[in-house]
């Protein structure tokens, strides 16, 4: 048998947070086996869905990287399809035709309400006589088509890759709908009816979709299709124990938020791969390579996952481990894909150079490979990087009152500025000599005028090592910086 798996998102909304989680588990699994991986997009809630959602979810595909071997199909091409199914399931007996109008449906809520149970459709219809049905057909009324659900005592089973095994009793399913007169195929036919079209071997999906397999079981069953394997993941909740979600928690609940924080494909996936599974060791870097290797459903937790939204970061808007797990990444990214991975960023904020990509790549590249070891995420570069490619940066009120509180400074930093631009190597090495030198001669502490220079140069108090920042900068620069900063 070859696995055929398939991520089916509605086209409702961005790409979101738990959507992505599925769209990985399911792609590793195929993956691992060889498998086949299928895009769906089910847009059959056509009041709802939008070209728009429609293209931020295959943006946000290609963005994860998780290739498509079939697809994407849309769903509301195959609605010729969802009715003969319908029709045919009539026509064998494991389904009929209910005429209860809005009101009526509504005094069955309401009488369960007063009676204090669960509202469960009483099957009135389900044995309608042919004139009823011709009677109901004269009046105009629209219909739905129910399933019939068998009234033996039996009970649906069915084993769960993640769950284990699940039973549920015939007489604790209602005669649910699946077909509208208008409006076609509900969920849960026209997503049974498509697996089975394109041979899904395995539906992988959020464990939210657990209490109605029984009844999609029941569908295959009665189609004559075969059944696939379920495999149910947890739910990705908040710090709140909320589930995660777009109307909620806002665009952090999105793929595209993170593209454009700048975190990283690999990352974000790293990230996902460990809400709700393990690899079966201590390590929590993982390639996809990794992933896909270690990828079990033995392996996936019976507990729901926590994505801090809320964050502890100073920016308070993200989980702290997404954001260490990114920083590794930048770290370790072969200089050549992040120098490429910075530059929207920078050609965003305005401070994109083509001389970045010509004459200055060497010096971009240095400098992007000096700042990395301190920053979290792409936008750092533009934010926090924006005084190594601008001249037009603020100082941070912390960072002056720190650095530039001695009065001193308001004369030695012009005068390092001189020292400095008497050197002939404008080196790390010559300008860490020089500048020691210079605070010996002075009588001060060289700590002094290297805070002092690293604020000057940067309106920062912290950043990378202060005599590499000197050489990155250049000396035409720093001197000018150490001349102009404290007027």
């Amino acid at each position: 048998m070859t696995v055929r798996v398939r991520f089916a998102p509605s086209p409702t909304g961005y790409l979101h947070v738990g959507g992505a989680r599925t769209a990985l588990f399911n792609w590793l699994f195929a993956r691992r086996n060889n498998g086949v991986f299928i895009l769906r997009i089910e847009d059959t809630d056509t009041a709802r869905s939008t070209e728009e959602a429609t293209q931020s979810i295959l943006d946000g595909m290609r963005w994860l990287g998780l290739n498509w071997d079939e697809g994407p199909f849309y769903q509301t091409h195959n609605h010729a399809l969802h009715k003969a199914a319908a029709e045919a399931l009539v026509a064998s007996g494991h389904a009929y035709r209910a005429y209860e109008t809005k009101e009526e449906l509504d005094a069955m809520r309401a009488e369960a309400e007063v009676r204090k149970v669960p509202f469960k459709y009483n099957g009135a219809h389900r044995e309608l006589t042919p004139e009823q049905q011709a009677a109901f057909e004269a009046e105009g009324r629209s219909h739905v088509i129910r399933f019939k659900v068998p009234r033996t005592g039996g009970s649906v089973k069915f084993t769960d890759l993640v769950y284990g095994e699940q039973e549920k009793a015939f007489d604790d399913i209602e005669d649910f709908s699946f077909y509208r007169s208008e409006g076609g195929a509900l969920y849960l036919l026209s997503n049974a009816v498509d697996d089975a079209e394109q041979r899904v071997t395995h539906v992988i999906r959020g464990q939210d979709g657990l209490a109605n397999t029984p009844k999609q079981v029941l569908l295959y069953q009665a189609m004559g299709k075969t059944v696939p394997q379920f495999a149910h993941l947890p739910l990705i909740l908040d710090e709140n124990r909320v589930k995660i979600s777009k109307r909620i928690h806002g665009d952090a609940a999105t793929v595209k938020f993170y593209k454009e924080k700048g975190f990283l494909t690999e990352a974000y996936l790293n990230f996902l791969a460990l809400l709700g599974w393990s690899s079966g060791d201590e390590r929590e870097i993982l390639s996809l390579d990794d992933m896909r290797d270690a990828f079990s459903f033995e392996r996936i937790s019976h507990t729901n996952a926590i994505f801090n939204l809320k964050g502890t970061d100073e920016r308070n808007w993200i989980d702290p481990k997404l954001l260490w797990m990114n920083s590794e990444y930048l770290k370790a990214m072969p200089l050549d894909r992040l120098v490429a991975q910075v530059r929207p960023f920078l050609e965003e904020a305005g401070l994109w150079q083509d001389a970045y990509a010509n004459e200055e790549a060497e010096w971009f590249a240095r400098t992007v490979d000096l700042l990395r070891a301190r920053y979290r995420v792409l936008t750092d570069f533009a934010t926090y990087g924006k005084p190594y490619f601008s001249d037009e940066f603020e100082f941070e009120a912390e960072a002056v009152k720190k650095n530039f509180k001695d009065p001193a400074l308001r004369d030695l930093l012009p005068q390092l500025a001189d020292h400095l631009e008497t050197l002939e190597e404008f080196t790390h090495d010559s300008v860490e000599a020089g500048l020691r030198a210079f605070a010996e001669a002075k009588g001060v502490k060289a700590g002094l005028l290297i805070n002092g220079s690293r604020t000057a140069l940067t309106g920062q108090s912290v950043g990378p090592s202060m005599f590499e920042l000197f050489a990155v900068m250049g000396k035409a620069r720093s001197v000018t910086r150490l001349r102009k900063a404290l007027s």
